[in-house]
């Protein structure tokens, strides 16, 4: 269910408070546990580290990322590929 429209976006005013006190070009890195928090147009240019539950991944905010939220550039599953003895003969045919 999304968030009610009369509240309006979360953004994690900690995070607003240290971006506020900083410049893109600095090239400074916010470390954040946030991933609900919406993605607004004063983050735009700024580098955050976005814990996925077992270490952060970097993420470089971009216009098009606006609206979205941090969570979704920070994946929590990691896809391990399918098969087994069958599929490494498959990859090993197709490299060679």
């Amino acid at each position: 269910m999304s968030r009610s429209s009369k509240k309006g976006p979360y953004i994690d005013p900690k995070l607003l408070k240290k971006i506020s006190k900083s410049k893109p070009d600095d090239g400074a890195v916010f470390k954040t546990w946030a991933r609900n928090c919406e993605i607004s147009p004063e983050m735009v240019g700024f580098k955050f580290d976005v814990h996925n539950g077992k270490y952060f991944i970097q993420v470089k905010v971009t216009e098009e990322m606006i609206g979205h939220r941090f969570g979704e550039f920070a994946p929590t599953r990691k896809f391990v590929r399918h098969g087994g003895k069958m599929q490494k003969e498959l990859e090993k045919k197709a490299e060679g």
